[in-house]
């Protein structure tokens, strides 16, 4: 895949970065790793060097974690395979500033279909386990769904990736 937009969905530890990690490696475009997390403890840090290692020197990373739709939109080119790692934590960043969340995710779908070359973007898919014992956790869970709902109306693929493995949901393998 050379353009367009895939969405890479599963749970935690699926191995949806890895597999978009491999996509954009396969793609031979320039690599731009877009991340969205912020190393709030020291557990958040050891993941993301984890990601750093896995990912080696080839990738040029970008750390933006609530301006997604102007980092996207300033840095796509068809030269460029940009990974946006991941939208669950951009979504989280939008909760606690207390943004629009409905018109962030409107403003990415919109960009989203804009944006020259590649894009690849993971998220959590958090609906299929228990149901949050609080009101926030519910509305996180209802708020991603939506997100998800959404992004993956507007990508070209969606790929669900459970135990390492791709489900292809949307578009050719």
């Amino acid at each position: 895949m050379k353009s367009g937009t895939l969405l890479v969905l599963g749970g935690a530890r699926s191995g949806k970065s890895a597999y978009a990690e491999q996509v954009v490696e396969e793609s031979e475009l320039e690599r731009l790793y877009l991340a969205t997390a912020r190393a709030g403890d020291a557990e958040m840090e050891a993941r993301i060097a984890h990601h750093r290692a896995r990912r080696g020197s080839a990738w040029r990373v970008l750390e933006e974690p609530e301006a997604l739709e102007s980092a996207l939109a300033e840095h796509a080119s068809a030269a460029r395979a940009i990974l946006v790692d991941c939208l669950t934590l951009w979504l989280s960043n939008l909760l606690f500033a207390k943004a629009d969340l409905t018109g962030r995710t409107q403003l990415l779908c919109r960009t989203l279909r804009t944006l020259p070359g590649l894009a690849v973007l993971v998220s959590n898919e958090v609906g299929m386990g228990l149901v949050p014992d609080n009101r926030l956790g519910r509305d996180f869970r209802d708020t991603q769904g939506r997100l998800n709902q959404a992004v993956a109306a507007t990508a070209d693929r969606v790929v669900f990736v459970a135990a390492g493995l791709p489900l292809y949901l949307k578009g050719a393998p």
